[in-house]
């Protein structure tokens, strides 16, 4: 004899409590992702604002005084842009690595992958902990910047939606990471000398036209050059890179990233013992 069908109601039920507890559990991960930077905001939140500062200072004040306009903005005000998107990068990135990894070191992470939540509600609880940060330490770094730069956004909405979609992007890639290492050295292996280099070299400090051939077209390939020149258009309205390819590089790198996210959460590549 065949199975009788499971009442309608009861599926609905199933469905209802399955919703309620991945709601529960992603709020419960954002909510502890949030509370482990801020309570120890002198080491999470101050440093990158005191950086901030210091760049201001030393290139903007100093050095700045020295340079003429870059594509016809103070060069303080042209660099701007840049180092706010640079903080954005490195915290979004590094919130997410620290705190996956310390998950993983713990089985916490192992006791998530088998209880009855998606992975993509731990993927987003995590993700979403990295994007407060990554935003909230830009928002102060903006805030800072008001003492040295009277700059607003040009085009607000773009400002929002190039930090958003690149804060997404780097606690993806912060993730990845800490799937992979195996201790908290490999996890800043990959901000010392992958990000730094590419903040750096990505258009942060100068405009790619000033570099000769074929140093130019090489800087094409730096990801990181069309999220800080994305940043830059909503704030000054200019940029190296059209903004339409600024947003198609930062969507394709989600995409991929979070595909490979996922994927390793179903298999439980690096977590499951």
């Amino acid at each position: 004899m065949s199975a009788s069908p499971r009442p309608a109601a009861t599926t609905d039920a199933v469905s209802d409590a399955r919703l309620s507890g991945n709601r529960t559990a992603f709020v419960t991960i954002v909510r502890k992702e949030i509370r482990r930077f801020m309570r120890i905001w002198v080491q999470t939140i101050v440093p990158p604002a005191v950086n901030a500062i210091l760049y201001m200072l030393i290139f903007g004040g100093l050095i700045g005084s020295r340079i003429s306009d870059m594509d016809g903005f103070r060069y303080l005000d042209y660099i701007v842009p840049g180092l706010i998107m640079m903080s954005v990068i490195i915290n979004s990135y590094s919130n997410v690595s620290s705190s996956f990894f310390s998950a993983k070191m713990q089985n916490y992470v192992e006791e998530m992958l088998v209880a009855p939540i998606s992975n993509v509600t731990i993927l987003a609880g995590f993700v979403i902990g990295g994007v407060v940060r990554g935003l909230t330490v830009g928002l102060l770094v903006s805030f800072v910047a008001l003492f040295f730069s009277d700059v607003v956004p040009v085009h607000p909405l773009i400002t929002i939606s190039v930090a958003l979609l690149t804060s997404v992007m780097f606690a993806l890639g912060g993730l990845i990471n800490a799937v992979f290492a195996k201790t908290f050295d490999d996890i800043s292996i990959v901000p010392n000398f992958v990000l730094t280099p590419l903040t750096y070299l990505g258009g942060v400090f100068y405009s790619i036209t000033l570099l000769p051939e074929p140093w130019g077209t090489v800087s094409l390939f730096n990801p990181v050059l069309y999220m800080v020149n994305g940043f830059r258009y909503g704030i000054l309205g200019a940029s190296d890179i059209p903004i339409l390819h600024s947003f198609i590089v930062i969507l394709i790198f989600i995409a991929v990233l979070g595909s490979i996210a996922m994927t390793l959460l179903h298999r439980g590549i690096g977590i499951k013992s």
